[in-house]
């Protein structure tokens, strides 16, 4: 009969395995006892959070000649309705008219399931199995004179949906959706600003609880099996616990090579949870176990630099490009790059942040929107030597009218990274 190890069996068990498996079991069940959840406070967007929300929507469809939207099931339609969905071939949509009530169309079988995250006040009608979706959502947009004119098409929603629409309604054109759906999640509000500030708040505790238990042997997946342990019991939900060792930390986003913590190597971890749906983006690099040897400080020091480059950069009425583009002179002036050539920074500054890890717009060359109060971003303006290392250094900000500010104060020496 199987019987469960007790943690006493799993450390005798340890004792006896090579260097880094003993570690891989203490990973598996942290003590997170000095833990607890961080999040219980935290204020849900409310019905009147989503009420201007839409309002905000329909000012900007009669600014830009829209007469609706259509919205399928991910981020933006839990933003403007609390619909928690999933996408399939039978298809769930929201239609934002330009005046009015939203509509919700979904198969007949999940209307139940779907109103119980319905969050605002909403018209619902239902598809049958051996109906059409836009058939019904047409109708609905006709009845309402909206049968002609522009529809905006969120940018995520799949083709055949639009497809099955024009068919519908051959009179209508369909243009993106941006101005509208960008127009409203690109400002973030207070409550969504409080919300991305707690779950920022989670990362970097629990980075505090992590950084004091990594030893020499960890591997990548120990290290995040102990941040996302420690993050679910703050209150987060882990998104990604990425940690890179050694040579893998000059790959952006790793490697399937298996590294090991040694004395003086490096780790760089980038790691993010959500908090009521809103989400952190937080990176570190520093070396565990010895001392940093001095190439890598000095690297180290550069990216720090590099981050605040980045932020003085960032101010209301300046093009997001222009932020790129002053770390990427600081950067040349240092012998790196030039561009995104390597060793220097080959990935862009930084992407917007809100309800998705990613969102528009990036700080990147070319981009021309003007930053904005409300606006929030990654900083993270890497540097990676190939096949020696890298130092990534990652804090979120958002634009108030005065300038930026830091949603995570950024480290100032890798001898305290954390």
């Amino acid at each position: 009969m199987f019987r469960r190890p007790s943690r006493r069996d799993l450390i005798v068990a340890a004792a006896a395995l090579p260097l880094g498996m003993s570690a891989v079991l203490r990973a598996a069940e942290p003590d997170l006892s000095g833990l607890s959840d961080v999040t219980t406070g935290a204020r849900p967007i409310d019905l009147a959070e989503r009420t201007a929300r839409i309002a905000r929507a329909q000012a900007l469809m009669k600014a830009n000649g829209i007469s609706a939207v259509l919205i399928e099931p991910g981020s933006s339609l839990i933003y403007f309705t609390g619909v928690r969905w999933g996408r399939s071939e039978r298809p769930t949509v929201a239609v934002l008219p330009q005046e009015g009530a939203p509509l919700i169309v979904t198969p007949f079988f999940e209307e139940p399931s779907v109103r119980e995250s319905l969050a605002i006040p909403a018209e619902v009608r239902v598809w049958q199995e051996d109906g059409d979706a836009m058939a019904v959502a047409a109708a609905w947009l006709r009845e309402r004179g909206l049968a002609k004119g522009l529809i905006g098409i969120e940018e995520s929603v799949r083709w055949f949906i639009p497809a099955a629409l024009r068919r519908q309604l051959p009179d209508v054109t369909l243009v993106g959706a941006d101005p509208v759906v960008r127009g409203c999640r690109m400002i973030k509000t207070p409550a969504e600003l409080a919300l991305m500030q707690l779950a920022t708040d989670v990362t970097v505790a629990a980075y505090r609880w992590t950084y004091a238990r990594i030893e020499a042997g960890m591997s990548g997946p120990d290290i995040s099996a102990l941040m996302n342990a420690a993050t679910r019991r703050l209150g987060g939900s882990p998104e990604f616990a990425l940690a890179l060792i050694g040579p893998a930390a000059a790959l952006p986003h790793g490697s399937r090579e298996v590294h090991r913590i040694a004395p003086a190597e490096v780790l760089l971890m980038d790691c993010g949870c959500t908090v009521q749906g809103y989400q952190s983006d937080v990176s570190r690099t520093w070396v565990p176990v010895g001392t940093a040897p001095n190439p890598v400080r000095r690297v180290w020091d550069q990216v720090a630099r590099g981050q605040q480059v980045a932020f003085a950069a960032a101010r209301p009425g300046v093009a997001a490009g222009r932020v790129d583009d002053a770390v990427r002179r600081f950067y040349t002036g240092l012998g790196y790059g030039p561009d995104y050539r390597l060793p220097g920074l080959s990935h862009r500054t930084g992407h917007g942040i809100g309800m998705d890890g990613h969102e528009p717009v990036n700080l990147v060359r070319g981009e021309t929107t003007t930053l904005a109060p409300g606006m929030c971003f990654s900083n993270e303006p890497g540097l990676y030597l190939p096949g020696r290392f890298g130092v990534r250094l990652e804090d979120c900000f958002h634009i108030t009218p005065s300038g930026p500010r830091w949603f995570s104060e950024p480290p100032t020496s890798i001898d305290r990274p954390i």
